[in-house]
């Protein structure tokens, strides 16, 4: 009789713990890791040293702003004349010359946003993992990217971008690749005219706006045969 009451009261301590979240697989431990701060394993912080583009020419290392609330409940209002307006509006990164640093902050009415120099664990930079993981507005919002590729010599590429949902890119502060209307995420989208990356430092900027569901985004520069070029040196500095 006694040991039929102990073995009750175990299960009765492990359905509760599972009720509550807390027993290792149970559906609310999964809930506390998705929203425990932490940005793996989407992310690592970068590195002082240089970073190469991946395999396939995919850029990785990038400073990424805390998104900025721009509430839209949905996709379809992303027209080029509202694009442009909507990511042009700010000071930064796109009007300004430099490069903004790791842990520098600005503030986008009434908001403190601080930037963050990371390493994308995924060919795709998961923009909505990134704001999910600092506890960050993730639906109706605003992210502006940044990152630095030295070039060893003049080279005639194209930039091809992929991106959820609608972004403006820049090189060298000129606009390069412009994704209009409600679209996925899929590499090489859209490629960008012949452009020169210069030898040495080119300063690469990008904005990116969603309404409902998931952000993300993808950049390589690609040769004239559409092969991802890869002697190049990425830095956040």
């Amino acid at each position: 009789m006694i040991a039929s009451k102990a073995l009750s009261h175990v299960r009765f301590c492990l359905a509760s713990l599972v009720l509550l979240g807390t027993l290792p697989g149970a559906p609310g431990m999964a809930n506390a890791a998705e929203g425990a701060g932490t940005l793996a394993p989407y992310f690592t912080p970068a590195a002082r040293a240089p970073a190469k583009p991946d395999g396939d020419g995919f850029i990785r290392r990038w400073l990424i702003l805390e998104p900025i609330a721009k509430p839209n409940r949905t996709n379809t209002v992303f027209t080029g004349s509202y694009v442009r307006k909507t990511l042009t509006a700010y000071p930064f990164p796109t009007q300004t010359s430099g490069l903004p640093r790791a842990g520098e902050t600005v503030t986008v009415e009434g908001q403190t946003l601080a930037w963050h120099a990371l390493d994308s664990s995924a060919f795709d930079v998961k923009l909505f993992n990134f704001a999910q993981s600092l506890s960050k507005t993730k639906y109706g919002v605003i992210f502006h990217v940044a990152t630095v590729v030295d070039s060893p010599r003049d080279m005639e590429v194209r930039m091809a971008v992929g991106s959820n949902s609608t972004s403006m890119w820049w090189v060298n502060g000129a606009e390069t690749a412009v994704l209009f209307n409600d679209r996925r995420m899929v590499m090489d989208d859209v490629v960008s005219r012949r452009i020169t990356l210069k030898k040495g430092r080119n300063i690469i900027r990008g904005a990116v706006i969603n309404g409902p569901g998931l952000s993300d985004y993808c950049v390589r520069f690609i040769d004239e045969a559409g092969r991802g070029i890869t002697d190049l040196a990425v830095t956040t500095l």
